[in-house]
């Protein structure tokens, strides 16, 4: 196994858009039309096809592009014991659509079980070489905790979790229990995914949370509690970075704000070892919470947007991440788009070639800033 850990200084979130066959061959699948054995082989092939170009850009993270999945966080939930979900007319409304979600509610206690997903981390593992490891994403513990006690799952949870302290033990627990999966499998790369952090930044959501009757500093100490409850124990040379997202679906976004609301905790004192954060824009703020940034992490700046196709101006990225270095060393930043290009199966409003555009521009951006 290559003894490279992420992040590198030209580095990707995780998801691709999806080939049109493996959107095919899902709904074959789903209607009855194909066995489950011939929408693997065509799933296998076209992530065979999506790590060779990865390699081929020259970038040393490889990732399946998250192509098994129908969402970037639901899938997931769904490998837990005491997990149900269905596909109702239902959703999260983001800025001008709804992303159409599966309603993913608890039946009983969340235990860990044999997880699918260390299946398909050791397909991808294959491909590892000397030049390139493998990178597995997961959603937080945080997007779990939350998904749980949203308004609409709130009342069923509470047959199981009469406290949120409760709820947090079992998910700490039961993650603890998938990472030393992952880790049994070969995984020394493991990435969470976070919108949780995202989710409470900025104006509206204060006046969100304060709509439920809730506390944010509170909430804020439950989604710290709860990520480092399920790192606790990861083994020493297992690497587990995370992504801090405000919302990436069809191209639009949950919600905006600076991070300098949320920087005390998850900056601060998160047990992970680097930060992916969006900064494509403006809803993100300024830089200067990374200064809140302990001094045991790296922060991956997300400064390239998978939402539009339209390329970068390569000198006002290198004066951003300058800009950034005000704040925080040079050699602690990194240099990524903000997302993945297709957080759900729906994608970003991209073409392939465009996606393979801007993760070109990143390397080059990379390149020439760290010289390496």
């Amino acid at each position: 196994m290559s003894s490279i850990h992420a992040p590198y200084r030209y580095d990707f979130v995780g998801s691709f858009l999806r080939p049109q066959r493996v959107k095919d061959i899902k709904a074959a699948y789903q209607q009855g039309r194909c066995t489950k054995e011939k929408l693997d082989q065509v799933i296998n092939e076209e992530i065979t096809k999506l790590v060779t170009k990865q390699k081929e850009l020259g970038y040393h993270i490889i990732t399946d592009g998250e192509f098994r999945r129908t969402y970037w966080h639901l899938d997931f939930m769904w490998g837990f014991e005491g997990v149900k979900h269905q596909l109702t007319d239902g959703g999260v409304p983001f800025a001008g659509e709804l992303a159409v979600l599966d309603d993913t509610y608890l039946v009983g206690k969340i235990r860990p079980k044999h997880h699918p997903f260390v299946d398909y981390f050791k397909f991808l593992q294959q491909f590892e070489d000397e030049d390139t490891v493998a990178k597995y994403t997961i959603p937080a513990p945080a997007q779990f905790f939350q998904q749980m006690i949203v308004p609409m799952n709130i009342d069923q949870t509470r047959k199981f979790y009469p406290t949120n302290e409760t709820l947090i033990h079992d998910i700490g627990l039961a993650y603890q229990d998938v990472i030393q999966q992952f880790y049994q499998a070969g995984c020394r790369n493991l990435q969470l995914d976070d919108c949780t952090w995202g989710a409470i930044v900025g104006d509206a959501a204060k006046q969100r949370y304060q709509s439920l009757g809730l506390d944010l500093e509170q909430v804020k100490e439950e989604l710290l509690q709860v990520n480092n409850l399920a790192l606790e124990n990861t083994p020493k040379d297992m690497t587990i970075t995370s992504h801090i997202c405000r919302g990436n679906y069809h191209s639009t976004y949950f919600t905006s704000g600076p991070y300098d609301g949320v920087a005390d905790y998850v900056f601060a004192k998160e047990n992970v070892s680097a930060l992916y954060l969006e900064y494509d824009d403006e809803r993100s703020g300024g830089f200067e919470p990374l200064a809140k940034v302990s001094p045991d992490k790296k922060v991956v700046l997300g400064l390239i947007t998978t939402k539009t196709p339209k390329l970068e101006e390569k000198a006002k990225i290198i004066a951003r991440i300058h800009e950034a270095a005000k704040y925080i060393p040079l050699d602690r930043l990194y240099l990524s788009p903000q997302c993945g290009f297709a957080s759900c199966e729906i994608g970003n409003k991209i073409t392939e070639d465009e996606q393979w555009a801007k993760l070109k521009l990143v390397k080059e951006i990379a390149q020439e800033v760290w010289k390496s």
